[in-house]
């Protein structure tokens, strides 16, 4: 085993391996799993975790361009015209309400749900077509209902956007590109709405 998971045990249902674009493992599972039913999961799906990882360094490998800070506040000023407008319209369709909205440029995330409701979203959904941008908005403010992974988020989620599996898919194909420019930069700084 060429990587060194992160095991976080709480109280979900379901086991969930997250491989992020710089390489690091997380296991998500429930506290009743045992570390020995972990492993043996780990093992199970190692092939695919180092097919991930594999995907990812390629695409690091291969001449990326950084984003220039120029470009980061640019696409940051952008997406705090258009995300806003989308989170309103999605949280009226869905009856939810939200907190403040944040544009960020993070490394790994595309978006984000606090407790409180606060959404944050990163600035490189401006370069993805309007209805990826539009599966993010309600893939956040499905959490205002489900802040998990559980199959109910995905039925809130399936609600609004039937297409929803469709869309993510392109993003996790398509947006690694976009993810590798960011960690590639040199100025990782965030800015706020």
């Amino acid at each position: 085993m060429k990587f060194n998971p992160d095991i976080i045990k709480s109280d979900r249902r379901t086991v969930s391996i997250e491989v992020r674009p710089d390489g690091k493992v997380t296991i998500h599972a429930p506290k009743r799993m045992t570390y020995r039913e972990i492993e043996i999961l780990i093992e199970e799906k190692t092939p695919w975790i180092e097919n991930t990882i594999a995907k990812y360094n390629s695409v690091l490998d291969s001449e990326i361009l950084p984003y220039t800070d120029e470009e980061l506040k640019e696409m940051t000023e952008i997406a705090k015209r258009i995300i806003p407008p989308r989170v309103e319209y999605y949280a009226k369709l869905m009856d939810v309400s939200y907190g403040k909205i944040t544009i960020r440029h993070p490394k790994t995330r595309w978006g984000s749900c606090t407790s409180k409701g606060n959404l944050s979203f990163n600035c490189l959904l401006t370069q993805v077509p309007a209805e990826i941008l539009d599966s993010v908005v309600v893939h956040e403010l499905s959490h205002r209902r489900e802040m998990n992974h559980s199959e109910r988020f995905y039925a809130q989620i399936l609600k609004v956007m039937p297409d929803y599996r469709e869309r993510d898919r392109w993003l996790k194909q398509n947006g690694i590109k976009l993810m590798a420019r960011i960690r590639q930069s040199k100025n990782d700084k965030e800015e706020e709405r």
